[in-house]
């Protein structure tokens, strides 16, 4: 690059026969190319595109959650709707800067929204933010506690529209790599974890299965002195996965609706992708003082990476398209994304908290917003 009207730009696939150019403002861009001693300078003249631009979603694709706690109200459903009113819907509420949250519910559920421009993956910068409802705990009674609170991590795949044809095609996704996608050892929280007897390990080609409920309401109320009091039903939505696990999802007294997807016809609903390692502790276990019961969850934040990981003003929230990386692992150079899927990528209940639940709301290119967050340096 010789001379630039902005340093937010992409130039990829400079030494192949179809380059790619996208940058976020509009101006002259000279590109030189060197071949055998000699340079070429090429002209990019950049105009402003005709129509309004938004920096946040533009459009909801697909919304499937798995079963939780707050599925069937966030958004709500309504007797009588499809898959297809509950994708409008959910989309009602995630369009726009005035965004709602919706629930992702349990461990697989998911929704893929659009932007209706390219956002640019811009070289030493975070590109785009995909808000949630993670926040930090006020205390937890350890020391020198890692960073913490309500996080509950939703991993980010991305896909650029290398084709034109408006839709994210199968072989265009690539997974942000998330600083627990692989490993959990180099996470802060980890030695407490294996400390508390979390499941640790992290599992890259995950199936999960959930099956209708047979019933929705309890045989029995629960007892006040019981510990479980907060669940009215403890065997209610079975499940089980590709490792011979066959388990249960229990439903609490705080939300008494049905937790499976109501406009899905069949009985059952299967998932694949990654599998986090369990950030919850029950720090109220170790530290009886710090509330008054003994049931105090920590879920504790993954480094970077995350969808409704980190508070939305930390810039810990903010992606990197850089970060992206194929079903192998490898890294890509995209030299932007159009498509941005989010889904659950831990498995846990959290005693009267419920389940660990993804929260999507506002969507966010940090280029068109001015926003300069660094990458993360390792």
């Amino acid at each position: 690059m010789t001379s630039a009207a902005s340093d937010l730009y992409r130039l990829t696939g400079a030494d192949t026969d179809i380059p790619s150019f996208i940058a976020a403002r509009e101006g002259r861009y000279i590109l030189t190319a060197e071949n055998e001693g000699s340079k070429t300078h090429v002209l990019v003249n950049v105009k402003e595109r005709s129509g309004k631009l938004t920096s946040n979603i533009a459009s909801v694709l697909d919304y499937m959650p798995a079963p939780g706690q707050f599925v069937n109200v966030l958004p709500e459903y309504e007797e009588g709707d499809t898959h297809e009113d509950m994708v409008r819907k959910a989309g009602e509420w995630l369009v726009g800067d005035e965004a709602y949250a919706i629930t992702l519910g349990g461990w697989g559920g998911y929704v893929v929204v659009g932007f209706d421009h390219t956002i640019p993956n811009v070289a030493g910068l975070r590109d785009f933010r995909i808000n949630g409802n993670a926040f930090d705990a006020a205390d937890n009674g350890r020391p020198d506690a890692p960073k913490g609170g309500s996080c509950e991590p939703g991993i980010v795949m991305v896909a650029y529209d290398k084709n034109k044809n408006g839709r994210p095609d199968e072989d265009e996704w690539y997974e942000i790599a998330g600083s627990g996608n692989f490993t959990t050892k180099t996470e802060a929280w980890y030695s407490i974890a294996v400390e508390n007897g979390n499941d640790t390990d992290v599992f890259r080609d995950y199936e999960m299965t959930y099956y209708r409920p047979t019933r929705e309401e309890p045989e029995e109320s629960a007892e006040p002195d019981n510990p479980l009091a907060y669940i009215t039903i403890k065997d209610y939505i079975r499940w089980t996965d590709n490792r011979g696990n066959n388990e249960y999802k229990v439903k609490n007294v705080y939300h008494t609706q049905t937790y499976y997807p109501a406009w899905v016809d069949e009985n059952q609903l299967t998932f694949h992708g990654i599998r986090l390692a369990n950030n919850a502790i029950n720090e109220g276990k170790f530290n009886p003082g710090i509330n008054s019961g003994s049931v105090y969850f920590v879920l504790y934040s993954f480094r970077y990476g995350y969808v409704d990981n980190s508070p939305n003003v930390d810039d810990n929230s903010a992606i990197d398209i850089d970060w992206a990386v194929d079903r192998e692992g490898n890294p890509v150079e995209l030299p932007g994304v159009d498509f941005i899927k989010v889904y659950n990528g831990v498995n846990q209940e959290n005693g009267w908290l419920g389940e660990c639940s993804t929260e999507v709301e506002r969507g966010e290119d940090l280029h068109m917003q001015g926003k300069r967050i660094p990458t993360l340096e390792e």
